[in-house]
Order: C-alpha cells, then structure tokens, then sequence
C-alpha cells in the first residue's frame, strides 16, 4: 500500500501536472499517499491555447496570475500539495533562425542556482521517489529539458551532505523516473479501438508520419484507469492551456479506459532494484518508516541505471534509419530486401524491433495534429 509514502513530481509548467501522470497522482493520494508537485516556472510565457479565452481581458492584463489560479485549482482536483521553484518561464522560441531565449529565463539560469533551490525542497519535503522529464524534455521545449537537467542533477546532490550544506540535512530519494506520454503502442491501440467503434481517431496523421524519438521503453506501469476523469478535470482547470472541447477529449473516456488503463514511467536511477513488469512507483521501499531509514542512510549506491547514453541514442538513431530504408525499398519493390537476417517489420520488443517512443525531436516534420497535441503539454 501507498499509504504514508512520499511522492514528488517535477515540472516545468503549470499544466504539466494534469497532462503527465495526473491520474497516477490522484490514485496515490487516493491511496493515502502524499503527492508534491513542483512547478519550476509560473508559465507566465505561455499562449493562450483556449481559442475562447484568447480575447479575455483579465487573462492578457494578467496572465501570470491566472496561471496562478489555474495551478491552484488543478491541485484541488488531484488533492497533492504544490509548491513554485519561482523561476520565469523562458517561452517556446519559433522560427527560422530560432530567436535567442530572453534574459533571465528558466532555462538559461545557472544549473548550480536551480539545483540548490530543488534540493531545498527535497530535503525540506523529503520524498521517496520523484518523477520528471526524460533527457529529451518529453517535448523539445527548453523549459522541459532544464527541467530534466535540475531533477537529476538534484536528485543526486540532495542526498550528498557535501552538496549545499546550507539547504538542509540531507535527504536521498530513492528512485526517479521519466514521465510516460504519448508512446506508439499506445496511440496505436487507442486509434485502432476508435475505428473499430466507426469514430475518426485523432491520431491516423500522427501514426502516418511517426517517428522515434529516443530509445527508452517504460518499466512502469501504473493501473489508474478510475482516475482518468479527475485527471481531465485537473487538465480543464488550466482553462487557458486546454480547450475542453478540443484534442485532448476526443476519445471516449471508456475507450481511454479499457484499451489503455494505465499512465508508464521510466525508471531512471534507483537504490533499489526494479523488477521486470513493476507496478508501483513504491515498490520495493518496503514500509514508509523503512524507507525514511534508507532514505538518510550514508553510502547508499545505485544498483539501477536507466539512462539513455549517448551512443546508445545513435546507435537507435542509425536502426531506425536503417528500418525506414528497408520499409522503403520493400514499397518500391527492392526485393535486395528480402534477404536479410531479422524480420522486416519486428514485433514491438521483438529482436529486430525498432525502438518507439512518445514523441519526435524539434527538428523533425510535425503534422498539424502532434503540433496542436505538444503545445498542449507545454
């Protein structure tokens, strides 16, 4: 059971907490766990992807403080706690050439500055496990990946009595993970069951033009169907994020529920093994006063790595073109393809399989429907 365990989970946004593992977060506290969601910027730079809301005089006199009051109200939706790392929101740069992101930014802060103020309220609040953003950022926005960058770098230094000593007694999460999102199988699974029922899936151009985003497979899942309707409603709190009548809401809550229950994690770094087929951010912790005792134990060592290296993300980058050749040769009739080793089109997680993932980097093709779906997680 989770009940008296400590979960915090770090964005970039405020939103970010309702479009990524809100549904795991309102089945802990459900559970009688406690949840900290940490916001490292206010979103004061954010556009009003309400198209209803995009005249609303009291949103553009004030957008900063409507945010606010968004935040607040998703976090009486998912019950957790909340608290601001207070830096400013560096904007999402377009165009061509990109313009150069804003002084004072987020993500142009020093990394020692933003790490010192997470360990702070890591130590303060003093968590078992956190969540965050993959190496990538989850979505290539410059406040997504310095969010990852903070959350590992404060991961590690909060337990290491040396590293800013002056921020509190030292606390070591035991695990950290990657946000799920978006990943293949998924999309794949939720569009199938929408023909099936004769409704247009949102996601065929999606599909159509899929392409992997980084080799990392979840190791978790977290069966929290029941919390998909409080997820949504924390997720239509960010009034000028989320139209409710838009993407995010055009599958069924019960297909959502029935082909796909659960919200995936990555296990990243851990002082505990994770086993195969892991169902529980918790697991293996033991109860919450073994876990506070592990947790200020001197000399604790990782025994799981999880992190993408970069040679590993080549080596993925090079199958996948490989992949993409073969498919093509086999369309236009190359039959120099019939004679190789591994099977043309590989099982998910079958050898020969190319690695899939939730999302495409910034510098690929975007269809109109993944633009619309990634400025949404912003």
């Amino acid at each position: 059971m989770a009940e008296g365990m400590r979960l915090m989970a770090v964005h970039a946004h405020p939103d970010d907490e309702s479009s990524k593992g809100a549904a795991t977060t309102a089945k802990y506290v459900a559970e009688g766990a406690s949840v900290m969601v940490v916001s490292c910027t206010g979103g004061e730079r954010g556009d009003i992807l309400n198209e209803k809301l995009k005249d609303d005089p009291h949103i553009l006199r004030d957008i900063a403080q409507v945010r606010r009051d968004e935040m607040k109200a998703a976090q009486e939706v998912l019950g957790c706690e909340h608290t601001w790392l207070g830096f400013v929101d560096s904007g999402l740069p377009e165009g061509d050439p990109l313009p150069p992101l804003p002084e004072g930014c987020f993500a142009l802060e020093d990394l020692e500055v933003t790490t010192e103020a997470l360990v702070r309220v890591i130590r303060t609040w003093r968590p078992h496990v956190m969540t965050t953003y993959d190496e990538k950022g989850g979505y290539p926005h410059p406040d997504h990946i310095m969010c990852h960058r903070v959350a590992m770098a404060a991961f590690e230094a909060a337990g290491d009595p040396s590293r800013y000593p002056h921020a509190g007694e030292p606390w070591q999460p035991l695990k950290i993970y990657y946000n799920g999102g978006w990943s293949k199988p998924r999309l794949e699974a939720i569009h199938e069951a929408m023909l099936a029922e004769g409704l247009e899936s949102p996601y065929a151009e999606w599909l159509a033009n899929w392409k992997p985003r980084r080799s990392g497979r979840p190791t978790t899942m977290i069966a929290c169907a029941d919390y998909f309707e409080t997820r949504d409603r924390a997720l239509i709190a960010h009034a000028t994020q989320v139209d409710p009548d838009g993407f995010w809401f055009q599958v069924p809550l019960e297909i959502q529920k029935r082909v796909w229950g659960v919200e995936e994690f990555e296990a990243a770094l851990s002082y505990v093994p994770i086993a195969e087929g892991e169902d529980d951010l918790f697991a293996g912790l033991g109860t919450p006063e073994e876990a506070d005792a592990l947790a200020t134990r001197p000399g604790l060592e990782v025994v799981h790595d999880g992190r993408i290296t970069e040679e590993a993300e080549q080596e993925a980058r090079e199958q996948a073109e490989e992949e993409s050749e073969r498919r093509a040769r086999h369309l236009h009739g190359d039959s120099s393809d019939t004679h190789v080793d591994e099977p043309e089109a590989a099982a998910d997680g079958a050898p020969g399989a190319v690695p899939e993932a939730e999302a495409r980097t910034d510098a690929e093709t975007k269809t109109e429907t993944e633009t619309e779906t990634e400025k949404a997680e912003l």
